[in-house]
């Protein structure tokens, strides 16, 4: 299990143990954190899993494929460390992950 802090658009923080192999999407979804709706199940094809990745962070990510960048052209807010959460899996080294959720996802 990875620690995983979610911050919400308003700023209340949810720390929660995520287990591996799982996204942080998945991870939102199972804790029912609010902001990260996630509506095409993880398949990349909608952009409501958006979130901020914190700074320090964003380069331990692994690379952003192309469909990732391309789905990320239809969300709210895009920023440089914007990511799809659907697409980011927890792993030991993800331990400490900080995200947030965008002012709204559509």
């Amino acid at each position: 299990m990875a620690k995983v802090t979610y911050i919400e658009a308003g700023g209340a923080v949810h720390e929660v143990d995520v287990p591996n192999g799982i996204s942080v999407m998945d991870g939102a979804k199972r804790y029912t954190i609010p902001g990260i709706d996630g509506d095409c199940g993880g398949a990349c094809a909608c952009a409501t899993c958006h979130v901020y990745v914190e700074k320090d962070w964003f380069d331990r990510l692994p690379p952003m494929e192309e469909i990732e960048r391309d789905m990320l052209d239809f969300a709210f807010d895009v920023r440089e460390n914007s990511r799809l959460s659907c697409q980011i899996k927890v792993e030991p080294s993800l331990d400490g992950l900080v995200v947030r959720a965008p002012a709204r996802q559509y």
